[in-house]
């Protein structure tokens, strides 16, 4: 059976959309052919924060794990696509469709990903919807926006609510082409030593 990938990932660009004051994605290239090298390298700076990315406890508590430290199992396996376009500033749990027993679950909130700028007014999601999403099992939450709290948020409620349940986080995804539904998803981060995030190549892929 042949079964669909849908790479939900952003590209890493030199004129990759950062979070306002953060590290700028820059490539440069240390050795080339084309200058006599047998081979091409380069060398990249970007914040552990770009694209489609991976939270570590680590980003948002001090002493708490880093990425390179967290089980890699919620990361792969079942998910549900949830379409929260429209639903406002915040996802409520009144927003929210029957989970029946799903482990991760991500939010679309774009009709189209801002690919080329900054979108500085973002759908986030609600700490109460986190904590309903504890009590129903989900081990997981991602969103298409670049953070799960308002980006004016101080408090950060949001994260502070998955750190209390120990809930994996992802941000950055693109979802424009994702269907409402099931899928399998695979969005391992890299095992970055201290680490309190890491990029992700995240894909859906058509459940068997």
């Amino acid at each position: 059976m042949n079964r669909r990938i849908r790479d939900i990932s952003q590209r890493l660009r030199p004129d990759l959309p950062v979070w306002p004051g953060d590290t700028a994605f820059e490539q440069a290239r240390t050795w080339q052919m084309e200058a006599g090298s047998p081979v091409n390298v380069s060398a990249i700076t970007l914040s552990t924060h770009s694209g489609a990315h991976a939270d570590a406890p680590l980003h948002y508590a001090q002493g708490a794990p880093d990425i390179a430290s967290v089980d890699l199992a919620p990361y792969v396996g079942e998910c549900l696509v949830v379409d929260a376009r429209g639903v406002g500033a915040e996802i409520e749990v009144g927003d929210l469709p029957h989970l029946d027993s799903a482990d991760r679950v991500l939010f679309r909130t774009f009709d189209t990903f801002p690919r080329d700028e900054w979108d500085a007014e973002t759908t986030a999601i609600a700490p109460e919807t986190i904590d309903w999403l504890a009590v129903q099992g989900v081990k997981l939450v991602g969103i298409d926006g670049p953070s799960i709290d308002p980006q004016t948020s101080k408090d950060m409620l949001a994260h502070k609510a998955v750190l209390r349940h120990d809930i994996r986080v992802l941000e950055g995804l693109v979802l424009d082409d994702v269907e409402e539904g099931r899928y399998e998803l695979i969005a391992l981060p890299l095992p970055i030593a201290g680490g309190d995030a890491s990029p992700v190549r995240a894909i859906l892929r058509d459940l068997p």
